[in-house]
C-alpha cells in the first residue's frame, strides 16, 4: 500500500506545457503529479494568451519569470538554469503533440504526453526512435490503466486462470454529444475538427482507452487484421466519426470487437473491458473500478474488490486507502504519475534491466495507438473491409 513514503530520494523538477486555467485534464495532470512527492512544479507554458497564463502559474506557486509565453522559449530558457526542469508534461490539443514532443525529447526532457502522441505511424516511430536516442522516458496518460484491479485482470491472465485466451470485448461509449453540442461548447469543439484531432474523433479520443486496457491484460495477444465501419450520425462531424465498430483477428486465433461512441444516448461512460478464455472470464467497467467481475464456467460469478488480501501483489502495491473506500480516478492518474517517475529515475541511473520488467503506458503503446486508428480509418475509407494491421 502506498504510505505517503516518497518512492525517489528527491523531486524531479517538472513543468507544463497547456493545462492552463480552463483546462479540466490540466488540473489531473498536476493533482496526479504532485501528489506523492515525486514531481515539482516549478515552470511552465500554460495557455496560448501568454498574460492569462503567467497570471494563472504565479497562482500556482510558479514564479513569474518561469511562466513562459511558448514551449519553445520554455525548453530553451530552462536549459540555462542549473535547476531547469527535467521533465515536462503535454496537455494541449493533439494537433500539438508530436511537435512538443519531439521538441521537449530534443531538449533533453523526459515527456508525460496526453494521447494520441501524434497522427501517423511514422510520426509515432520517430519518437519512438528520439526516445530510445536521448535515453529519456515518454509516458503516456491511458489514465483509466492506473486502477489496480486491472493489474489483478494481468496477473489472473498471465496465472491461465482464464485458460486460452479466445474472445476480448472493448467498448467507450458514452451519451454526451447525442447532439452538436460543439456548437456551444469551445472545450468540446476542437474535439470534432480534423485540423485539431487528425482523421478520426471517437476511435481516437475514447477507443483507444479500451484497447490499451486490454493490451495491458493480455500484453500477448497481437492484432493480425481488422476491420472498421464508422458513421457520422451528427452529419456536422462529418468526416469525422461520432460512432463506431471494429472487428479484430488476433494471431492466436482470438476475435475482438470495439464499440465506441458520443452518441449513446442517455449512457454515462460505458467503458468496459471482457476477456473472455476457455475456462473463465474478466470484466472490467470504470464506473465500478474498484471491482473486477470473474466468471468460471459452471460456478457463481465473483466480485473482487480492490484492497482485499486474497489479491495479487501488484493489485496491491498501489493502494491508497483501505479497502471499502472507494479510490478513483485521481488515484488511478496518481498510480501512473508515480510509474512515470520511477521510470524516469531508473533511465536517469541507466537501470534498462529494471525498465525491461517495469510496466507503464510508455512511447510503444502511444505508438500502438496511433496505429491502430491509422489502421481504423484505412479500413473505414475502403468501404470497411478488412486490412491487415501494419
Amino acid at each position: 500500500m502506498i504510505n505517503g513514503i516518497k518512492p525517489l530520494e528527491r523531486s524531479l523538477r517538472w513543468g507544463m506545457v497547456g493545462g492552463g486555467g480552463t483546462s479540466q485534464i490540466g488540473y489531473i495532470h498536476r493533482s496526479a503529479a504532485l501528489r506523492d512527492g515525486t514531481f515539482t512544479l516549478v515552470a511552465g507554458a500554460f495557455d496560448i494568451d501568454a498574460a492569462r497564463g503567467r497570471a494563472f502559474g504565479e497562482r500556482l506557486g510558479v514564479a513569474g519569470d518561469r511562466c513562459y509565453s511558448d514551449y519553445q522559449t520554455l525548453f530553451q530558457e530552462e536549459a540555462k538554469r542549473p535547476d531547469g526542469i527535467e521533465a515536462v508534461s503535454i496537455a494541449t490539443p493533439n494537433n500539438t503533440h508530436y511537435a512538443i514532443c519531439r521538441a521537449a525529447l530534443e531538449a533533453g526532457l523526459h515527456v508525460v504526453c496526453e494521447k494520441p502522441l501524434c497522427f501517423t505511424s511514422e510520426q509515432a516511430d520517430a519518437l519512438v526512435a528520439l526516445s530510445r536516442k536521448q535515453n529519456k522516458i515518454v509516458g503516456v496518460t491511458y489514465g483509466y490503466s492506473g486502477h489496480q484491479m486491472i493489474q489483478q485482470a494481468r496477473q489472473m491472465v498471465a496465472n491461465g486462470d482464464l485458460g486460452e485466451i479466445r474472445i476480448v470485448n472493448m467498448q467507450f461509449s458514452h451519451g454526451f454529444h447525442h447532439r452538436a453540442v460543439e456548437q456551444d461548447s469551445p472545450s468540446t469543439r476542437w474535439r470534432v475538427d480534423p485540423k485539431f484531432v487528425g482523421p478520426s474523433y471517437v476511435l481516437g479520443d475514447l477507443a483507444t482507452h479500451p484497447l490499451f486496457l486490454a493490451e495491458t491484460m493480455v500484453p500477448a495477444l497481437k492484432i493480425r487484421r481488422l476491420m472498421c465501419s464508422r458513421q457520422s450520425f451528427v452529419q456536422s462531424r462529418a468526416p469525422l466519426e461520432d460512432n463506431a465498430f471494429v472487428l479484430m483477428e488476433y494471431d492466436n486465433g482470438a476475435v475482438g470487437s470495439m464499440w465506441t461512441s458520443a452518441v449513446n444516448s442517455g449512457a454515462m461512460h460505458s467503458q468496459k473491458v471482457r476477456i473472455v478464455g476457455e475456462k473463465a472470464s474478466l470484466e472490467w467497467w470504470d464506473e465500478h473500478p474498484n471491482q473486477l467481475r470473474y466468471e468460471v464456467q459452471g460456478q457463481p460469478a465473483q466480485i473482487l474488490d480492490r484492497g482485499m488480501p486474497y489479491l495479487v501483489d501488484t493489485a496491491l502495491e498501489e493502494d491508497r486507502i483501505g479497502a471499502g473506500h472507494p479510490e478513483g480516478l485521481f488515484e488511478a492518474w496518481s498510480n501512473l504519475y508515480r510509474r512515470f517517475a520511477i521510470a524516469m529515475d531508473a533511465s536517469d541511473r541507466g537501470d534498462t534491466d529494471f525498465l525491461a520488467q517495469f510496466w507503464y503506458p510508455d512511447v510503444h503503446a502511444g505508438a500502438m495507438g496511433v496505429r491502430w486508428v491509422e489502421n481504423c480509418v484505412r479500413s473505414a475509407d475502403s468501404g470497411s473491409a478488412w486490412v491487415e494491421f501494419i
